[in-house]
């Protein structure tokens, strides 16, 4: 019988055995040095919120050619992965769990933002989207047109993303999760038009749109174990103009072709045009992560506990409840209310609205000491 609270714990597959069926959910924060090594705040942040029954970290650049954004971390030197390496052993001194999110960013990002003042390369030649992009120091600029991917750099990024993944677990962490979702290079293979290719990576028929994911996803759990390896999908999301008129035919061969590896999950994004979670579960058989959040209403309590009373995952992420409630799964527990979000803070560089949101035994010991004085 399925268990519908968000509170018990979950024990089933190779991820478990958890506290507890919340999930921490990737989101960019922009704490990291120039040159992708994550800044000591990022183990505090990370620690305080070891509660969640599993962090995946923000997006993280497997190599420089990946990389997105200014300030987006990587992991790719020795640098990153010593910092990584204080991330990982803060959060389990805390008694967390934490996997590594990479993010190839595809046809995103901009000379003025790269470490290498290129411009990035994507399965073909097709803008981000019309609207100007974030650069270094808080500018904005025209978006660039990226290089169309060679077959060499296919086998490469799939070779990046190994490495990368193998350069997680030196640096601790529990496993690796392969950003396949929100309009980045792996989504970018599966979408309708950002693929115009006519090659065996191209859009003329579904093994040739699914290839390069499956290649990413054996290569890395070649690398690491399958056991350690998730994958994030968002099937429909229109997200930076992303168009996928029919997702369910790519995405069900997709599932299909990897359901039998033995990952450690599916992390999978539902879409008000296309019910992924509905259309997909049937195509998975291991652990599945439902998000109900992206592109609408911030998920509640309610909201994900009703994700596993229908049986459609086993666990549900959070991300902007994370953001400002360190604590989220004790709140759930106590029935407290959650705290607002500081926007004003969320993608500058510091420790201002990233790790000076209060847990409630700080608030209640605040609220003691003002009533004793």
């Amino acid at each position: 019988m399925t268990n519908t609270s968000l509170l018990a714990p979950y024990s089933a597959g190779p991820l478990g055995p958890l506290p507890n069926r919340i999930v921490m959910a990737p989101m960019s924060r922009h704490r990291a040095t120039e040159d992708g090594t994550p800044l000591p705040v990022v183990a505090d942040h990370y620690a305080q919120r070891a509660s969640a029954g599993l962090i995946v970290t923000e997006g993280i650049w497997p190599s420089s050619r990946g990389q997105s954004g200014w300030r987006f971390p990587g992991l790719e030197t020795a640098a990153h992965i010593e910092g990584w390496r204080r991330v990982t052993a803060a959060v389990h001194a805390a008694g967390g769990r934490i996997y590594a999110q990479l993010m190839h960013g595809g046809r995103h990002g901009h000379p003025l933002s790269r470490i290498d003042e290129d411009a990035p390369a994507a399965p073909s030649a097709v803008l981000v989207d019309p609207s100007r992009v974030h650069v270094r120091d808080g500018g904005k600029a025209d978006p660039v047109t990226p290089r169309e991917m060679s077959l060499d750099d296919i086998r490469t990024a799939v070779q990046d993303f190994a490495d990368a993944a193998r350069n997680a677990i030196a640096a601790g962490f529990d496993g690796v999760e392969l950003h396949g979702a929100n309009s980045y290079l792996i989504h970018q293979f599966l979408a309708d038009n950002s693929n115009l290719r006519t090659d065996a990576y191209g859009r003329n028929t579904i093994a040739d749109r699914i290839r390069f994911a499956v290649e990413v996803v054996r290569a890395v759990a070649d690398a690491i174990g399958a056991e350690r390896l998730g994958l994030r999908l968002s099937p429909g999301n229109p997200q930076f103009g992303m168009v996928e008129a029919d997702p369910g035919p790519v995405y069900r061969a997709l599932l299909d072709e990897i359901d039998g590896l033995g990952l450690a999950y599916l992390h999978l994004t539902d879409n008000d045009s296309y019910p992924a979670l509905t259309d997909l579960r049937p195509h998975w058989h291991g652990t599945l992560i439902g998000n109900v959040g992206e592109n609408g209403d911030p998920t509640t309590r309610e909201a994900g506990e009703a994700v596993l009373a229908e049986g459609l995952a086993d666990l549900v992420s959070y991300g902007r409840a994370f953001i400002s409630n360190p604590d989220l799964p004790e709140r759930f527990a106590a029935n407290a209310p959650l705290q607002e979000i500081d926007a004003a803070h969320l993608y500058t560089h510091g420790a201002e609205g990233y790790t000076d949101y209060p847990s409630m035994e700080r608030q209640l010991v605040s609220a003691q000491t003002s009533t004793s004085t």
